[in-house]
């Protein structure tokens, strides 16, 4: 598996993914904003995209599907219950199907949370060298999660996290949809000023630009992601000094993040 990440230069700060399959020359598409410059990539590293796949509905990780399934005859595909959210989706996906491309294995999560229809994209590390992969769309970012204010539930997400996300294993590599990654810093150090971890990836990538951000591990982001770490006790003893009335059960502790965060 070849993974080419883009950065898109616009303001939401999206990633655009082509993945590639070295035998077959084939590739997947994934969330692109920018079909022309999808499709160029793909000419320029000699491959032809036989898949699209959108992890969700919202326009900035669909726009590009008409300029891309126009070029190259891609097929759509997206979660089943997105079918009337995405125009011109031609394959369904729900949870546990694969997504076969000469080489490549991508199986298919069901990560509501951000929305309802949302899907994130694991290769397992037998199907990627040895090193499993996540293509995570707008659920889990470097440093924080995804909002849930454009038609999402906080509560599906911490259920997402709960059953989808706090499983996989260390070495999982994540390719999340957008870069927030200084923002999502500096936040995480709000509610962890005396995190090691995030101060020292907040001097790494103070001067790094968008196109050469680092690919982190899910094994890294344990470390300084406040969303990862809700049994920290900094984490939580800040919060009680902030809400005496809160809860501190994983899901007040998660919830009362994420408010933190969109209000931040």
């Amino acid at each position: 598996m070849k993974v080419y990440r883009r950065y898109m230069h616009n303001s939401l700060r999206n990633f655009n993914y082509l993945i590639g399959c070295e035998t077959t020359r084939e590739a997947i598409a994934l969330d692109p904003l920018d079909g022309e410059a999808m499709v160029r990539l793909a000419e320029q590293e000699g491959y032809r995209i036989r898949f699209i796949i959108n992890t969700h509905e919202h326009h900035d990780h669909v726009e590009g599907n008409p300029a891309v399934v126009a070029a190259t005859g891609a097929q759509v595909l997206a979660h089943k219950n997105a079918i009337a959210r995405i125009p011109g989706v031609d394959r369904g996906l729900s949870a546990g199907d694969t997504v076969e491309l000469g080489s490549l294995k991508l199986r298919v999560l069901h990560t509501p949370g951000h929305t309802p229809v949302h899907v994130c994209l694991l290769v397992a590390a037998e199907d990627n060298g040895g090193t499993p992969a996540l293509f995570s769309g707008d659920t889990l970012f470097n440093a924080c999660a995804g909002n849930c204010r454009n038609g999402g539930d906080v509560d599906e997400m911490y259920d997402t996290f709960v059953s989808q996300i706090l499983s996989l294993p260390d070495e999982t590599l994540l390719y999340p949809g957008h870069d927030y990654m200084k923002n999502n810093l500096a936040f995480a150090l709000t509610r962890e000023p005396d995190n090691t971890d995030a101060r020292y990836w907040q001097a790494e990538v103070a001067a790094t630009g968008e196109d050469d951000m680092p690919l982190m591990t899910l094994g890294q982001e344990r470390l300084y992601n406040p969303f990862l770490r809700l049994h920290s006790e900094a984490i939580r003893q800040k919060l009680k000094e902030e809400f005496p009335a809160l809860g501190m059960g994983d899901r007040d502790v998660f919830r009362a993040l994420r408010r933190l965060r969109d209000e931040w």
